[in-house]
């Protein structure tokens, strides 16, 4: 008589993995119960409400009773911390396909941001001869501070705490003496009448000069981005050559932007 072996448990998950994927289901769905999550990842509801109370406390969702619901939109300029952990299978896709883009000997700008940041983490996974990032974000230039083969330029300037980035005048000094084959440009808002926004004035005006002296313009941003308006423009969408985005981006908004010229790209 043989005895079966009772198959392994699933392993684990990290508590930052597992909070980062409570948030996904969160935005997702709309809404989720403790029951829910304990049959999910198969812990106990303890653990689940002290997972529900962190993420509530650094503003990732909204704690209700019984489970949680979506953040408030933001109106205020959100820590980069906390962007991280929204969308982030949708903003790993966009870094895929936006690391497809770049070519071998290429010079890019690589904006600040949550979704840019994947595309940094995405060029790691490749071998490259020769390729040159300019890039104002300190976590970026970190993220590809040991490839022997990229040359990371920093821009200098006044450090913004929420976004580990630099922007002001001594940034906009250094990026006017440079020129890029493309730019991945991160943003808070994008709406086809007003154009692409972003809370601070002074990366506002950054990113502008960033989009003159680069011959290619992509923006990467996650459909929540679609109808979002922030405090400081950037630049008309027109001025975008291609827009990465996730499969829930709106079609009236991919429309308008493909009657402005521009092309779009969902995964």
């Amino acid at each position: 008589m043989t005895t079966r072996r009772k198959a392994a448990p699933p392993p684990k998950l990290l508590v930052e993995e597992r909070r980062r994927r409570i948030v996904e289901r969160v935005n997702q769905q709309g809404r989720v119960t403790v029951d829910e999550l304990v049959a999910l990842f198969d812990i106990s509801a303890v653990t689940i409400r002290a997972d529900l109370e962190a993420l509530d406390r650094t503003g990732s969702i909204s704690r209700s009773h019984g489970g949680a619901l979506p953040a408030a939109p933001a109106t205020l300029d959100t820590p980069l911390n906390i962007k991280e952990t929204r969308y982030h299978a949708q903003k790993r896709r966009i870094g895929q396909a936006a690391a497809r883009l770049i070519e071998d000997g290429d010079t890019i700008i690589l904006d600040s941001g949550s979704t840019t940041v994947e595309i940094a983490r995405q060029i790691r996974q490749q071998k490259w001869t020769a390729l040159t990032v300019i890039t104002n974000a300190l976590n970026i230039a970190m993220e590809l501070s040991a490839l022997p083969s990229v040359r990371v330029m920093m821009l200098g300037g006044l450090l913004r705490q929420t976004s580990y980035s630099l922007a002001g005048p001594d940034a906009e000094q250094a990026l006017s003496r440079l020129s890029a084959d493309r730019l991945f440009l991160g943003v808070d808002g994008l709406d086809p009448d007003v154009g692409v926004t972003t809370p601070d004035p002074l990366e506002a005006s950054l990113n502008a000069l960033m989009i003159r002296v680069s011959r290619q313009t992509v923006a990467v941003l996650d459909a929540s981005k679609f109808g979002q308006r922030s405090l400081s423009v950037i630049a008309p969408v027109g001025d975008l050559d291609l827009v990465i985005s996730d499969d829930a981006a709106p079609a009236e908004y991919v429309q308008a932007l493909e009657a402005k010229g521009v092309k779009t790209q969902l995964v």
